[in-house]
C-alpha cells in the first residue's frame, strides 16, 4: 500500500524545514545546557554535540521544530545528523545512541502532531548523516590502501541509529549529506536488515552532497554515477543538500531532475561560507534562484540546509504554493553500471570491453606480481587495462595459495585511490560469495557480480541473489544447472531462461542488470562433439537476445581459442572473427585483453577463412586444416611493423599510399623527404601528390571509393601542401599546376554550409583550386573574388527556400555586369527544375544544377575545358527547355481550387465540437527553459539514416553497414563519429540548448491565434497559416496546420506548442579543425551537430507529449518508433511543406524569447544560425499529420498577405517555391484589369 506521503508528492511540493543547528547557535548555548542533568559528570566536554540536545534540552529542540511548522514546512528532520557510534565517540556518547536518536524521533513526533491538520498532515524524517568517516577514501595520503572505518562498522552504526529512529516514530528515513556513496550503500543496507527484522517499512530518501564546482562527490563520483549507484534502492526520493548554494547548485539540481525516475528534492546552503563561516544569502536572494526551481519543474520537495531558517523556509514556502511538482520521467531501461564515472549501455554501444588482465586466472603476470605483495605493480595492470580501451576490469583472486578475500579487499581499496582506473566500473569475479560479498563492500560505485548459477539449486541461487541485489550491483549468470556445464544450444538456451525468470520475477532484478554468460568452449580440440562449441554460443546469444528482452550477453572470449593456445597469430584472428559473429548476433560484453583485439577486416583472407571454418563448423575437417595452416603463420602477437610495410617503399610511392589511404601520421615527413629528393616543393605537388589525387579521383568516379575517404584524402593533401609552402614561398614558385579555379559560396542569408564543403574537397582532390568563401556571403563579395581570381567557374549552395530566390537576383546580376562564367547551382532545396524555370533564363552564360558533390567533378570538367564547353551548353539548354516547357504544361494543366473552395473542403471534424474531446490542459503554460538535456541522451537518439544522405552514401540505417558496395566504409565512417561522438561528450565540445511554450489557442479560419491567458480574451499573437488548394478524391480533405487546433466558435479550450533548440560549439571547432587542415573531422563534427539538433527536437517533443503537456502520459516507444514517428502530435517547422512560410520564425522567435534563450538568430533569409537548430510549432490532435501544402493559387496568397500584413509582393518573394502560377503574368493581367 502506498505510503500518504507519496501521494501527497504527485499533487503538490512539499517543503522540508531549514537547518537545526543554525537555529541552535541563534541561542548561544553553554556547556552547562549541553550537559544537562543526565551528564553533568560526564568526562569530556559537550558543547557542539547537537544531537544530545534531544536528552538535555528537548525543549529547545521541540520549539525549533514547531518554528518550522509554523513558517510552512510539511517534513521536519530529526535532529541526529551525527548520532550514529561513530559520530557520537568523540564526545564519549556511544553507548547513549539510542536513547538519542529515539528522544529526538518523539521531539518531532509531537511537534508534527501538534501542528498537523486533516488537510495538511505533517511528518518527520529521521536524519541519517554521512559519519566522520569515508569508506572510499584513505585519510593518509602516503597510505592509499588504508581506511579507518569499514562497511560492517557503518552499518552496524547505521543499524542502531535506525532501529531507534524507528522506534520513536518517524515517518520516513533521510540519509543526507552523502559524501561517499559506500557510506550510503552501508547506510541502505542496514535499513533493509532493520526492515526484514520487523521494525516495519517507512519511505527512505537520500541526498548527496557536490562538494565543489567539479560536479562530483567528495568521493569522486559525477552525479549521474552516484544516482546509478543507489538507484536500486526502493526511494521515495533522490536529492541534494549542503556544500554548495542554490546558485552553484543550479547545474546539478537541473541534470537530477532529467535522471531520476522518483521524486527530487534540494536543500542547499544559504550560500557559500563567508569568512567567518557565516551564511550571508537572505531568504529574498536564496528564492531568486530557488524559484527556477520551482517553476521549472526541477524538484518535488524543497527546502534549507546550513544557514537557512524558519524566515527562510516561510519564503519557500508561499513561493512553491500553487505549482505543480515535478512530473518524474519514465525509468531508464538502459543497462547502466558506474565507477567514478557512468557507464550506460545504449543502442548504438557496438561492444564492451572487459578487461581480463585484472584475474589471477587470466594473466600470470598479474598472478605473480599479487603473489609477490607488489599490489602497486598490480594497480598498473589496470590502468594499462583502462587506457587500453577496457570499459570494466574483471578482478578475480580465486588462486588456493592467496587469501581471497583480503586481496579483494586490498586491492579494491587501492584503485579507488586512482581516479583513471576507478572511473570505470568493476565486475566481482570469484566462485566464493565471502569474497563476492567482501568485494561489494569495497565498491562504491555499481558494479557487477560474476557469477552466479542453479548448481546448488532454485533457492541458493536465489538467496545469493538477492544479496547481490542488496548491494545494488548487476549479476552474470553462467549456463550451469544441477546437472552440470551447458554445452549445447539447448540446454544453454533452458538454462538461461529459467535463471532469467527466477532473477526478473522472484530476486526483483531490472532485465537489464542480468547478464548471461552462455559459456564460451574451446573448439578446435579435434574432439567431434566440441566443433559446435562457438557456433551454439552465437545462435543461443541470438536466442537470449530475441527471448529474453533487456537481457545482456556477455563471454569468456579468449576461452574459444585455448586450443591453439601456442600460436598467438591465429588466436587473435580467433577472437576476431568471434567477436565479430557473436557481436552481430547480439553479444553485449566480454572479457578480453583490449589491447590486443584485432580488427576482423584486418584478418588476412586465408587466415580467416580458416578460423572461421572452425568458429562456424563449415567443414568437417577444420580442424585438421587449422592445425597445417597454423604451421605457417608467423608467430607472435601482430605488430604495427607488419601492417605498415608500405612504409618501406620509395616516398614516392608512401606519399600516393597515404592519399590513397587517408593516412596523415607520416605525411610531414616523407613531404620533406620527396622535397630533398626532387629539389623543389613544386615538384613534390606536381609530382607524387598530385598523381595520389589522381588515382583518388580516379576511384571516387569509378564507384570504388567513398566520399568519407575521399576527405580523408584531402586533408592529407592539405598537410603535404601546408608544409610545402614555405618551400614555394622562399623559391617564389607560386602556386602550382591546377585544372582550374572554383568560387564557392553559400548566398547571402543562409547558413547552410555542409554540402558546399564537401564539393570542395572533391574538387580539391581532383587538381583544382577551391576558394572557399563561407556562408552568408553577398553578391558583391563572390562576383569580385570571382573577378579577383580569375574564376573559371562559380558556385552557389543554399540550404532554405529563401536562398532560391536569392540566387535568382544572383543570376540577374551576372547577367547585368555582361558576364559568362559558369554558374554551377547546388543545396538540399535547390533542383533541375527550379534551375531551369527560374535560374537559367535570367543568365546568358551556362546556368547549371549539380546534384551532389560526386557529379561536380564531372560537371567542372565540362565547363572548363574549351573543347567541352559548347557541347555542354547545348545539352543543358536543351535539357532545360524540356523541363520547361513540361513546367508550364503541368501549370496549366494542375489542377488546384480555387482558396474558398478549397476552405470548404477542411476536415469535417473541425467544427464538430463533439470531435475535441481529446483536448489536454498543459501542466504547466508559458515559456520555460528547457532543463539541460545530456548529449549522451542525445546521441543515443540520433537517426543515422540523414547522416550517411550528408556523406552521399545510399542506403538506409542499419542495412548499410552489410551493403556489399558501400557497407565497409559505412562501417568505418560510423566508427569515426561514433568516437568524436564519444570526445563531443566527455570533452563537452558542444552545448544543447531548448526553449518551449505552451499556449491557450484557438484557430480562426487558416489563423491559430495564440492567446495572452487562459481566459482567451486578448490575442498575443497570430500565426497564419496555408491551406492546400490542390484538387483530391471527395474523402479527402484540403488541409492546413490550423486544423489541428479548436475553433474558437466551438468554446473549446485547446493549446498551441512552440520550440526552439540549438547546438553550440560546432562552427568554433570546425574552425579549428580546417586551421589544421582536417576537413574530414571539420565536415564530420557539423554533420553530427545537425543530427544532434534534430535529436534534441525529437526529445524535447518527447517530453512534451508525455510530461509538460503530458497528453501521451502513458507513451512508451522505442528508439525505431520514435524515429518513425509513431506517437500522437506532430511538430511541423517553417519553411517545411506543411509550413512553407518562413516569416513565422520571426514571430515564434519573438514568442519564446527565443535568441535570449538558445542563442539562435535569424539572418536577412530567415535562416538560423548557428546551423544546427530547429524550431517550430507543437499540435496535439490525434488526426495531426505531417503534409505538403503543395501550389497555392494567387487568391490565397493575397488572402494569406492581408493576414500576415505584407505586400502580395512580399508574400510572393516569401512563398515564391509555393507558387502556383506565374507571379509576373499574374501582376499584369491585374494591372490590365484595373486598366
Amino acid at each position: 500500500m502506498e505510503h500518504p506521503i507519496a501521494t501527497h508528492l504527485r499533487e503538490r511540493i512539499l517543503v522540508l524545514d531549514g537547518a537545526m543547528g543554525t537555529m541552535i547557535q541563534r541561542h548561544a548555548l553553554g556547556e552547562a545546557a549541553f550537559r544537562g542533568e543526565r551528564f553533568a559528570e560526564h568526562p569530556r566536554d559537550l558543547m557542539g554535540a547537537n544531537d544530545v540536545l534531544a536528552l538535555t534540552r528537548p525543549d529547545l529542540i521541540r520549539r525549533i521544530h514547531a518554528a518550522y511548522f509554523t513558517a510552512g514546512a510539511d517534513i521536519v528532520e530529526t535532529n541526529t545528523f551525527n548520532a550514529t557510534r561513530l559520530g557520537l565517540a568523540e564526545y564519549a556518547l556511544d553507548d547513549a545512541v539510542a536513547d538519542i536518536n529515539r528522544a529526538a524521533a518523539r521531539l518531532a513526533r509531537e511537534a508534527a502532531d501538534a501542528a498537523a491538520t486533516p488537510e495538511r498532515p505533517r511528518w518527520v524524517a529521521g536524519a541519517i548523516g554521512p559519519t566522520n568517516r569515508t569508506a572510499s577514501l584513505s585519510p593518509d595520503v602516503e597510505r592509499p590502501g588504508f581506511r579507518n572505518v569499514s562497511f560492517d562498522e557503518l552499518k552496524e552504526g547505521y543499524r542502531e541509529q535506525v532501529d531507534a529512529l524507528l522506534g520513536g516514530g518517524v515517518d520516513l528515513l533521510l540519509i543526507e549529506t552523502v559524501f561517499d556513496t559506500l557510506n550510503a550503500k552501508a547506510a541502505l543496507v542496514a535499513i533493509e536488515e532493520a526492515f526484514e527484522a520487523g521494525a516495519g517499512r517507512v519511505p527512505v530518501m537520500l541526498s548527496g552532497t557536490i562538494t565543489d564546482a567539479s560536479g562530483r562527490t567528495l568521493s569522486g563520483q559525477t552525479l549521474e554515477a552516484f544516482w546509478t549507484s543507489v538507484e536500486h534502492a526502493d526511494l521515495l526520493a533522490i536529492g541534494l543538500n549542503c556544500a554548495l548554494g542554490p546558485k552553484e547548485l543550479r547545474p546539478y539540481v537541473a541534470e537530477l531532475a532529467r535522471l531520476a525516475h522518483v521524486p527530487t528534492l534540494v536543500y542547499p546552503n544559504a550560500g557559500l561560507p563567508n569568512a567567518f563561516g557565516g551564511y550571508d544569502e537572505t531568504p529574498d536572494s536564496m528564492l531568486r534562484v530557488m524559484r527556477e526551481f520551482l517553476e521549472e519543474g526541477w524538484v518535488n520537495l524543497v527546502g534549507g540546509c546550513c544557514g537557512t531558517t524558519p524566515e527562510h523556509i516561510r519564503a519557500f514556502a508561499e513561493a512553491a504554493r500553487g505549482l505543480a511538482p515535478r512530473a518524474p520521467g519514465a525509468r531508464d531501461s538502459r543497462p547502466r553500471f558506474a565507477g567514478l564515472e557512468p557507464l550506460v549501455i545504449r543502442e548504438d554501444t557496438n561492444f564492451v570491453n572487459v578487461g581480463e588482465r585484472t584475474n589471477v586466472t587470466g594473466s600470470r603476470r598479474f598472478a605473480r606480481l599479487v603473489k609477490g605483495d607488489d599490489f602497486d605493480a598490480a594497480v598498473e595492470i589496470a590502468r594499462e587495462q583502462v587506457q587500453g580501451g577496457a570499459q570494466l576490469i574483471d578482478v578475480n583472486f580465486d588462486e588456493g595459495l592467496l587469501d581471497a578475500e583480503a586481496c579483494m579487499a586490498r586491492f579494491l581499496d587501492l584503485i579507488a585511490a586512482e581516479p583513471d582506473v576507478a572511473r570505470v566500473p568493476v565486475m566481482l569475479d570469484s566462485s566464493d560469495v565471502r569474497v563476492l560479498e567482501t568485494g561489494l563492500k569495497h565498491v562504491q560505485g555499481k558494479g557487477v557480480v560474476n557469477s552466479l548459477s542453479l548448481k546448488e539449486g532454485e533457492a541458493e541461487f536465489l538467496r545469493l541473489a538477492r544479496l547481490v541485489r542488496r548491494y545494488g550491483a548487476a549479476v552474470v549468470v553462467m549456463c550451469f544447472d544441477e546437472r552440470g556445464q551447458a554445452d549445447s544450444l539447448e540446454r544453454r538456451t533452458a538454462i538461461a531462461e529459467r535463471a532469467f525468470r527466477l532473477l526478473v520475477d522472484e530476486a526483483g532484478f531490472s532485465p537489464h542488470d542480468v547478464i548471461i554468460d552462455p559459456n564460451v568452449l574451446t573448439v578446435g580440440t579435434g574432439i567431434a562433439e566440441h566443433d559446435r562449441y562457438a557456433l551454439d554460443f552465437i545462435e543461443a546469444t541470438r536466442w537470449i537476445k530475441a527471448n529474453l528482452p533487456g537481457a545482456l550477453v556477455s563471454g569468456g572470449i579468449s576461452n574459444v581459442s585455448f586450443a591453439f593456445r601456442s600460436h598467438p597469430r591465429v588466436r587473435e584472428a580467433m577472437h576476431a572473427a568471434f567477436l565479430y559473429h557473436a557481436i552481430r548476433a547480439g553479444l553485449d560484453m566480454g572479457i578480453v585483453n583490449p589491447s590486443q583485439l584485432e580488427v576482423y577486416e584486418s584478418v588476412p583472407a586465408d587466415l580467416l577463412e580458416h578460423v572461421e571454418d572452425v568458429l562456424l563448423a563449415r567443414r568437417p575437417d577444420a580442424t585438421e586444416r587449422l592445425v597445417a595452416f597454423a604451421a605457417t603463420v608467423e608467430g607472435g602477437v601482430r605488430s604495427e611493423a607488419a601492417d605498415a610495410q608500405w612504409r618501406d617503399a620509395p616516398v614516392e610511392e608512401r606519399l600516393r599510399h597515404a592519399l590513397v589511404h587517408g593516412v596523415a601520421d607520416h605525411v610531414e615527413a616523407d613531404a620533406e623527404e620527396a622535397y630533398q629528393r626532387l629539389g623543389s616543393g613544386l615538384a613534390v605537388i606536381e609530382g607524387p601528390l598530385m598523381d595520389g589525387m589522381n588515382v583518388v579521383g580516379d576511384l571516387f568516379g569509378a564507384g570504388k571509393m567513398f566520399l568519407p575517404q575521399v576527405v580523408k584524402s584531402a586533408r592529407v593533401m592539405k598537410r603535404a601542401v601546408a608544409y610545402l609552402t614555405p618551400y614555394l614561398e622562399a623559391a617564389s614558385a607560386g602556386a602550382a599546376r591546377s585544372a582550374g579555379t572554383v568560387v564557392l559560396a553559400t548566398v547571402k542569408g543562409d547558413v547552410h554550409d555542409i554540402g558546399k564543403n564537401i564539393v570542395g574537397v572533391v574538387l580539391g582532390c581532383n587538381g583544382y583550386r577551391v576558394i572557399d568563401l563561407g556562408v552568408m556571403v553577398p553578391a558583391e563579395r563572390i562576383l569580385a573574388t570571382a573577378d579577383e581570381e580569375s574564376a573559371d567557374v562559380i558556385g552557389l549552395s543554399g540550404l532554405i527556400t529563401p536562398s532560391l530566390e536569392e540566387m535568382v537576383r544572383f543570376a540577374d546580376e551576372m547577367q547585368r555586369r555582361g558576364l559568362a562564367t559558369p554558374l554551377l547551382i547546388g543545396g538540399a532545396t535547390t533542383s533541375r527544375a527550379h534551375t531551369a524555370v527560374k535560374i537559367a533564363p535570367a543568365y546568358g552564360a551556362l546556368a547549371m544544377h549539380v546534384l551532389d558533390a560526386s557529379r561536380a567533378v564531372h560537371a567542372v570538367a565540362r565547363a572548363i575545358a574549351p573543347e567541352q564547353r559548347d557541347a555542354l551548353r547545348a545539352e543543358v539548354d536543351e535539357q532545360y527547355a524540356r523541363l520547361r516547357e513540361q513546367h508550364a504544361a503541368r501549370q496549366d494543366a494542375a489542377q488546384l481550387l480555387g482558396y474558398a473552395e478549397a476552405r470548404r473542403r477542411a476536415p469535417a471534424w473541425r467544427d464538430d465540437a463533439g470531435a475535441w474531446d481529446h483536448v489536454h490542459r498543459p501542466r504547466r503554460l508559458g515559456v520555460r527553459r528547457a532543463v539541460p538535456f545530456a548529449l549522451e541522451e542525445l546521441v543515443e537518439r540520433i537517426d543515422w539514416g540523414p547522416f550517411f544522405q550528408a556523406w552521399e552514401l545510399a542506403g538506409r540505417y542499419p542495412a548499410i553497414l552489410d551493403d556489399p558496395l558501400v557497407g565497409r566504409q559505412a562501417r568505418a565512417l560510423l566508427a569515426d563519429a561514433r568516437e568524436m561522438l564519444g570526445r563531443i561528450v566527455d570533452e563537452r565540445w558542444l552545448e544543447a540548448r531548448a526553449v518551449w511554450g505552451l499556449f491557450p489557442a484557438a484557430s480562426d479560419g487558416d489563423d491559430v491565434v495564440v492567446y495572452a491567458g487562459e481566459e482567451r480574451l486578448d490575442e498575443r499573437l497570430r500565426l497564419p497559416m496555408l491551406r492546400q488548394q490542390g484538387s483530391k478524391r471527395p474523402d479527402q480533405p484540403n488541409l492546413s496546420l490550423a486544423d489541428y487546433v479548436a475553433p474558437s466558435d466551438l468554446g473549446v479550450a485547446d493549446w498551441v506548442g512552440a520550440f526552439a533548440v540549438s547546438i553550440h560549439g560546432a562552427e568554433e571547432r570546425a574552425v579549428a579543425f580546417e586551421r589544421e587542415h582536417d576537413d574530414y573531422q571539420a565536415i564530420l563534427l557539423k554533420v553530427l551537430a545537425d543530427r544532434l539538433a534534430e535529436a534534441l527536437a525529437e526529445r524535447l517533443h518527447e517530453r512534451i507529449r508525455t510530461r509538460e503537456w503530458g497528453y501521451a502520459a502513458d507513451e512508451r516507444l522505442d528508439l525505431e518508433g520514435l524515429l518513425r514517428e509513431r506517437y500522437r502530435g506532430i511538430r511541423p517547422a517553417p519553411g517545411y511543406p506543411a509550413c512553407p512560410d518562413h516569416t513565422l520564425k520571426p514571430r515564434l522567435f519573438d514568442l519564446l524569447g527565443a535568441p535570449d534563450a538558445t542563442g539562435i538568430a535569424l539572418t536577412e533569409s530567415l535562416a538560423m544560425t548557428p546551423a544546427s537548430a530547429v524550431s517550430g510549432l507543437y499540435f496535439a490532435h490525434p488526426e495531426a499529420r505531417y503534409f505538403g501544402v503543395g501550389k497555392v493559387l494567387r487568391d490565397q496568397v493575397v488572402d494569406f498577405a492581408g493576414r500576415a500584413g505584407m505586400t502580395v509582393e512580399e508574400a510572393e518573394r516569401w512563398l515564391a517555391p509555393s507558387l502556383g502560377y506565374d507571379p509576373d503574368r499574374a501582376a499584369r493581367s491585374a494591372a490590365d484589369e484595373a486598366a
